[in-house]
């Protein structure tokens, strides 16, 4: 089934990560976000207070990044600012795992870290999000990446931070979706900029979206992007 427009919409995450991201910009971006309602915005650490104040009234939560966009900060780093976006208002955050490490096959302090971040998300009643960041990973570091996250308690499985070489792709949606439990959720990021697009990774498994372009994916008339 096709999902309505506010369906859509409540799947997205309306997304601004850019380095040199303003506080009009910021405005923009909540504005939009309340009227499409969409699940969250997702901004840098240093407007999360300023973005959870102006959607107050509305329906929508605030995302915002942990260890972004590399991943490979020390676990109390890595704690302290999730502390901090989470007292400022985040209820959801997606966290860089630590790529460096887990390819050095240092697995249980990459899943040691992300138990501890899942706790302090679950102990403030939010959401974690781990980027596992695909194209960097070859098929069987995908679905060992998924089955840790699993096991240490993450909410969301998430494809990509979007500055890696790509984005999220039909075959690592359908690969995280066969190797993650049915209640660990996958959010697809990266390069999603047409409705066609959006939809056809949906399909495919995923259960958000994180997208910079939300709003053409809730035009109807978009060509194929996949």
């Amino acid at each position: 089934m096709i999902p309505s427009f506010t369906d859509l919409a409540s799947r997205i995450d309306h997304t601004l990560l850019r380095p040199d991201a303003t506080r009009s910009q910021i405005v923009q971006l909540c504005a939009e976000a309340a009227s499409a309602q969409f699940a969250t915005v997702c901004v840098p650490p240093c407007y999360v207070r300023f973005a959870a104040d102006e959607l107050r009234e509305t329906s929508v939560l605030v995302c915002t990044v942990v260890g972004f966009p590399l991943g490979y900060q020390i676990t109390k780093v890595k704690f302290f600012e999730a502390h901090q976006a989470l007292t400022d208002g985040a209820k959801e955050l997606d966290m860089v795992m630590n790529i460096a490490a887990f390819k050095s096959g240092r697995l249980e302090e990459v899943e040691e870290e992300i138990g501890q971040l899942a706790e302090l998300c679950h102990f403030k009643n939010a959401l974690l999000k781990v980027i596992i960041e695909t194209a960097l990973l070859n098929e069987e570091e995908i679905v060992t990446a998924c089955k840790l996250c699993a096991s240490a308690g993450a909410d969301f499985v998430k494809t990509s931070t979007g500055f890696a070489s790509r984005g999220a792709s039909l075959a690592d949606i359908e690969l995280m979706r066969r190797s993650l439990p049915s209640n660990i959720r996958i959010k697809a990021a990266g390069g999603i900029r047409t409705r066609v697009a959006a939809l056809a990774l949906l399909a495919a498994g995923a259960d958000r979206l994180g997208s910079s372009n939300s709003l053409a994916l809730l035009e109807e008339n978009e060509t194929p992007a996949l």
